[in-house]
């Protein structure tokens, strides 16, 4: 049986990652893995996690199954977290391994109430989302999102390709700093699309894996907010991993709004879809959320050093900006510090990206995404030199 299998085509970010890992260079430059990083390289274990951990060691007294759907405080605590209060009634949730999983299981949600449901991406978006999609064999169609040369949103594009969307199609939408580019629609192209996709009758599916990482905890959430407010459905996978850095602990939720009426009939198929993937979810990372959103003091400290995080990447973004306009004499990178969240993508060709690997040691994805929090002060006018040489 198994002589029947082919190759899979490797995935270009683990290439990378193994490639870095047997660069013999002690200079060289990390900018491809998407992971948050400090000034010394290192992904740290935040406060408030390392104090809940302890916590949980001494409280703790089981290490049995959780529910099918995971613990329903944690489930209840993340609704709050990404939408407020109000909300009780129509979300059915469950929690999943990672933002991935949510995003898988909220794929085969949409295969198993809408089988010929067209799945509408971004172009670009992250590999993994038409990844998963293809080979759960699901319509999918794609929208223009980036405009590389001016390093912004292709909105017209947006429109007019969205136009084209059926009613009961899904659109995936980044409710906060868009992987790969890091360019953000505001609040009025926001209720734009949303007006859009509510006169097609099409479900909005939001990827939020970056909640924090932008313009704030809450300000991060308000688009989604916006869509929840305004859609009678709408599903939304939201990840544990940046935001409380518990990477490895696959930390996730999908949550899919509903109709009160409906909310027991869609969480008995959200449960359902658990039990043929993985039955019971992680339950670790999801514990270690729970006690941070409902202690107040943890969550504070939380908080504040997720505060730290976003600033960190803000100043990054503008010194990096600054140093390619010194370093080009223009201001072709002056998106940089508009972009949010870890990423932006840098308008350069595979060859200059090749370049930069081969004749500086400096890593990025082909396609010139970057991760920002790869940078450090020491870093920033290495980076910008380098780009300037190969331009």
């Amino acid at each position: 049986m198994l002589e029947t299998l082919n190759p899979q085509p490797q995935d270009k970010i683990l290439q990378l990652i193994a490639m870095f890992r047997d660069d013999p260079r002690t200079d060289k430059i990390d900018l491809g893995v998407g992971v948050y990083k400090d000034a010394t390289g290192l992904t740290p274990v935040m406060r408030a996690v390392k104090a809940a951990e302890k916590k949980l060691w001494e409280v703790e007294k089981t290490k049995t199954y959780t529910g099918l759907a995971g613990e329903p405080a944690f489930n209840a605590a993340m609704v709050t977290m990404i939408l407020g209060h109000g909300y009780a009634d129509r979300a059915a949730s469950v929690a999943t391994p990672g933002g991935t999983g949510a995003i898988r299981q909220a794929l085969e949600l949409i295969r198993m109430a809408a089988p010929g449901a067209t799945v509408w991406l971004s172009n670009p978006t992250w590999p993994n989302h038409p990844s998963i999609i293809k080979y759960l064999k699901m319509p999918l169609a794609e929208y223009r999102y980036f405009d590389a040369a001016a390093g912004g949103i292709d909105f017209a594009g947006l429109m007019a390709d969205l136009a084209n969307v059926k009613a009961g199609d899904a659109v995936m939408l980044h409710g906060c700093c868009h992987n790969p580019t890091g360019a953000n629609l505001d609040a009025g192209q926001w209720d734009q699309v949303a007006t859009l996709l509510a006169d097609k009758g099409a479900i909005p599916f939001i990827d939020l894996a970056y909640q924090g990482f932008g313009d704030g905890l809450d300000e991060d959430a308000a688009a989604t907010r916006t869509i929840a407010a305004r859609f009678p459905e709408v599903l939304i996978a939201a990840s544990c991993s940046k935001n409380f850095g518990i990477y490895r602990e696959r930390t996730g939720v999908l949550i899919a709004l509903t109709s009160p009426d409906r909310k027991a009939t869609v969480q008995g198929n959200l449960a359902f879809l658990n039990r043929q993937n993985y039955s019971f979810p992680p339950d670790h990372g999801a514990r270690l959320v729970t006690m941070i959103l409902e202690d107040a003091a943890l969550t504070a400290d939380w908080k504040a050093e997720l505060e730290e995080v976003r600033q960190n990447m803000l100043t990054l973004r503008q010194s990096l900006a600054d140093e390619l306009r010194r370093a080009t004499n223009s201001d072709r990178f002056d998106f940089v510090a508009h972009h949010r969240g870890m990423f932006s993508r840098l308008g350069l060709t595979e060859a200059q990206v090749e370049t930069l690997r081969r004749d500086h040691g400096i890593y990025m994805v082909s396609d010139s995404r970057i991760n920002i929090a790869g940078l450090n002060a020491r870093t920033v006018p290495v980076l910008a030199a380098a780009i300037a040489q190969v331009l």
